[in-house]
């Protein structure tokens, strides 16, 4: 049986043979396993489960030594974050989409890598990810404190905005639903340490009508649809399952109760990550992560589970917790 046809397995509510699991790192972390597997290849140390196509930030050309522009024309400091960066000032200044054009969504620069790298994996899940959905591509736009104030006082351009994302977001995944891929993963925040960022009443009023009509473009097409959407919005689950959402990541055990979600949501709804970037990986000993991980496997092994950190490792966690969490989940769940 194929990677591909086990992650399958657990979308579609079956037991898999074995939890499968898919790691990904960020840029200081991948350059210290790269240190330990020196002469290896990343992606055949790790063995995921998983190959990510596309471009799920959208690509950047550079300004200055540490500014960058995206498609979208936003401009992006990254003398501090060096994987994504601060957004740098205000392409929407005014509630309007008037003067404002949008990228190429079929840039042939999206899809250059799904051949190369689903002939290279060829027995991975295929996951096409369009990142800063709905919400965060907004934002960046025009702004995180006028998104809020648009809610209440230019509801009508909110939605003419959410919706134009919509459009280019669902023009681009059937462009990309023309290869042999298996989903689309639309990644979206919309929380913070404890509850929404907008509130439920505002995510359902402006987030859900448009984030539905891309989870119904790629259910047409055949594949399934997975959302990583970082914080506390659990609250948002039962919608998503109504919604069509077959795999949620990231799963953070400081805010959500993985251990009841997961039985309470096996067959509905997936889920991908649960092993802890806030506290385990960084601060616990080895041991300590080889403990959650094992943990996590037991809790999956009846399905509905796809074994991976909450978020991309940061590089502030020890290269041994990192090994410790990758051979448990490669030896089947053995400390």
């Amino acid at each position: 049986m194929t990677k591909r046809e086990i992650v399958r397995m657990v979308l579609t509510g079956q037991r898999p043979p074995y939890v499968p699991w898919n790691f990904k790192f960020t840029l200081e972390a991948r350059e210290k396993l790269a240190q330990h597997y020196v002469g290896r290849d990343l992606e055949d140390a790790l063995q995921n489960h998983i190959v990510t196509l596309g471009d799920d930030y959208g690509f950047f050309e550079p300004v200055d030594q540490h500014r960058v522009r995206d498609v979208f024309g936003v401009i992006w400091d990254r003398s501090c974050d060096k994987d994504i960066g601060t957004v740098e000032g205000l392409l929407l200044p005014e509630p309007t989409l008037k003067n404002y054009q949008f990228p190429d969504p079929f840039d042939p620069r999206y899809f250059a890598n799904i051949e190369p790298l689903t002939t290279r994996y060829p027995d991975r899940f295929r996951i096409f990810e369009i990142g800063f959905t709905l919400f965060e591509r907004a934002w960046t736009l025009r702004g995180m404190e006028n998104i809020f104030a648009d809610f209440i006082e230019h509801s009508d351009f909110s939605r003419a905005l959410f919706n134009a994302i919509a459009d280019w977001n669902i023009a681009q995944l059937n462009r990309a639903c023309e290869y042999d891929i298996d989903a689309i993963g639309f990644g979206d925040d919309w929380g913070q340490q404890h509850g929404l960022l907008m509130g439920k009443k505002f995510w359902q009023e402006f987030i859900a009508p448009p984030f539905k009509r891309m989870c119904d473009a790629a259910h047409a097409r055949g594949k399934f649809v997975s959302l990583h959407s970082c914080g506390d919005v659990d609250e948002l689950f039962d919608d998503l399952v109504q919604i069509g959402v077959n795999c949620f990541n990231p799963f953070q055990p400081e805010v959500m109760n993985v251990d009841e979600l997961v039985p309470r949501y096996r067959g509905r709804m997936a889920f991908l990550g649960g092993l802890s970037t806030q506290r385990t990986l960084p601060f616990g000993a080895p041991q300590d992560v080889r403990n959650e991980t094992c943990h996590l496997l037991e809790l999956g092994k009846n399905g509905g589970y796809i074994l991976s950190p909450a978020h991309n490792v940061e590089g502030d966690v020890p290269l041994e917790n990192m090994l410790a969490f990758i051979e448990v989940a490669q030896r089947g769940g053995t400390r």
